[in-house]
């Protein structure tokens, strides 16, 4: 498959304001990508956007909205076509987890969990890969998650979340590979980015190696080109995900539940 040309093109990246969002944007940009930035930090999505235009000439829209609250995708897509941009890339970076006891969980922040994970992302792809499979050109890229490939005790609903827009991103490329649009599923798994502070613990990390989030979008550039349906970021990480087709899955479960335990719980 030839490499995808985004000189020119326009790029919206949700969650763009730190992490692995900021470094698509930027990488975006460095490749002659306008980009609309979207997050809900406000003045970290303007000084991005004045960073972004400064270093690479090309255009940036910072346009702020909280994609967990129902109706913001519509929104999002209602402001940019106020501008007059037509989106060509796609890139479904937003997103957080929670970590512990199922039971201790606050029940409310786990809707806001997926209605961002999945919901605003299918409401977005919605709206945007119409003019996307009418032009025959265009890219959606779903960031997913190695916790997409295992049940993911003590993260149960993330997990579930990622699995969710793994099949969701690997129906959708099949649906639309021979219409010019390619769509992909980026898996990462633990990034040095702020996802475990928000989280409140390192423990959802498992001991895992963190990558960078520049690596993480490095992946998922050779994905499109190869044309891939998912990507896992690193080696390790991608034999990690093969678990499943070797190990019965309640075998995976009861490994994952045993790394994935809080410590505070291992301690009692």
């Amino acid at each position: 498959m030839k490499p995808y040309q985004y000189k020119g093109k326009l790029a919206v990246v949700t969650g763009s304001s730190s992490g692995i969002g900021e470094a698509y944007a930027k990488e975006l940009a460095s490749r002659g990508c306008h980009v609309v930035l979207t997050a809900r930090s406000k003045d970290k999505l303007e000084a991005l956007a004045g960073e972004i235009i400064r270093n690479y000439g090309v255009q940036a829209h910072a346009l702020p909205v909280d994609l967990s609250q129902a109706g913001a995708p519509c929104q999002l897509a209602e402001h940019i076509a106020e501008l007059g941009l037509t989106v060509d890339i796609l890139i479904n970076n937003a997103g957080f987890g929670t970590y512990g006891r199922f039971e201790d969980m606050d029940s409310e922040r786990e809707q806001e969990e997926i209605m961002l994970n999945n919901a605003a992302l299918i409401d977005l792809t919605h709206r945007f890969l119409p003019g996307m499979l009418k032009r025959k050109d265009g890219i959606v890229v779903n960031v997913a998650s190695m916790a997409a490939f295992v049940p993911c005790a003590y993260s149960a609903v993330y997990g579930a979340t990622k699995a969710f827009v793994l099949s969701f991103s690997e129906a959708l490329w099949a649906e639309t590979r021979e219409r010019g649009v390619r769509v992909l599923a980026l898996c990462p798994g633990a990034t040095d980015t702020g996802f475990f502070d928000a989280v409140g613990s390192q423990d959802m990390a498992a001991g895992s190696t963190m990558s960078t989030p520049e690596n993480v979008v490095q992946a998922g550039f050779h994905g499109i080109d190869r044309g891939n349906s998912y990507i896992v970021d690193g080696r390790n990480n991608y034999m990690a995900a093969q678990m499943g087709r070797f190990l019965p899955r309640r075998r995976i479960a009861l490994i994952m539940e045993r790394i994935s335990r809080p410590k505070k719980h291992t301690e009692e």
